[in-house]
């Protein structure tokens, strides 16, 4: 059995492997190739011919045709904005559902369950005739509305969490005089790091990889631009040739403040997905 079982733990690590080098093989071409020399975007080799770290250079100061600084300051400011209200509306609605019990409660959280398994982008066309209607089509605040707009829905991850919380501190702190909104800032909340830095970091990376909804909002309100959409611009037939090995580099330097803060929240994310609160 020993020896069974030695076998099945090198099949599996060498399956793992085999997995992260997939996974890893397409991380390394992109940077490899935001150092590139060589113009175009199809080469017959791997490895660079020669390297260079214009392509950053000019990625941050060749704006007159794609000004990425800007957009990258338009991204950053959405995912802040909407990564604070996300999370705030997220986390209440989802203690509501764990805490408080009303006669309507069952079938608004069916309801909200059931609408959060459409694809958001199923509504995108009547969202933009909304804000069009309302004025704010090609602003900035309609992109922070679009990605705050269903927060209420993404309840059941936060709520899970919050029953794991023993009921026992809401009665002491009420015997102690505490509302429901004491208890819920001031004990829930602190006691629920993990499933906080959860739903802060889902929230905060929606903006960075949408594509869809700044699309079609923003047109061809190109100051608006987020990252994912400004980044498509570059690769289009008239400029990919000129531009692409700038654009490998754009999408290195868009990583990286997903990867930083993944890396340094990394215990409060895998603990809000796998665990709950520790109970006593």
């Amino acid at each position: 059995m020993s020896r069974k079982n030695k076998i099945r733990s090198l099949l599996l690590h060498t399956f793992l492997t085999v997995l992260a080098l997939v996974w890893l093989v397409p991380v390394f071409w992109l940077v490899l190739s935001s150092f590139r020399a060589e113009k175009g975007a199809y080469t017959s080799y791997l490895w660079p011919k020669s390297f260079t770290f214009d392509n950053y250079v000019r990625l941050f100061t060749d704006t007159k045709l794609f000004n990425f600084p800007r957009w990258f300051g338009n991204t950053l400011f959405v995912a802040c904005c909407s990564c604070l209200i996300v999370t705030v509306l997220t986390l209440m609605v989802a203690y509501v559902y764990s805490r408080l019990h009303f006669p309507s409660r069952k079938g608004l959280m069916n309801i909200c369950l059931v609408l959060g398994m459409f694809p958001g982008f199923m509504s995108m066309i009547a969202i933009y005739h909304i804000l069009k209607a309302v004025g704010l089509d090609q602003t900035i605040f309609a992109l922070i509305l679009v990605y705050s707009g269903g927060a209420a829905l993404n309840y059941y991850i936060a709520k899970g969490f919050f029953d794991t919380i023993p009921r026992s501190l809401d009665e002491a702190a009420t015997l102690d005089g505490a509302t429901k909104n004491t208890i819920f800032w001031r004990i829930i909340l602190p006691n629920s790091k993990p499933i906080v830095v959860n739903t802060a970091i889902n929230a905060f990376i929606a903006p960075w990889v949408d594509f869809i909804f700044v699309s079609v909002i923003m047109k061809d309100n190109y100051n608006n631009y987020t990252v994912a959409k400004g980044l498509y611009t570059m690769v289009d037939k008239a400029n990919i040739y000129q531009y692409y090995a700038v654009f490998c580099a754009g999408s290195v330097v868009v990583a990286v403040p997903i990867v930083l803060l993944f890396i340094r929240l990394q215990k409060y994310y895998v603990a809000g997905v796998t665990g709950g609160a520790t109970k006593g």
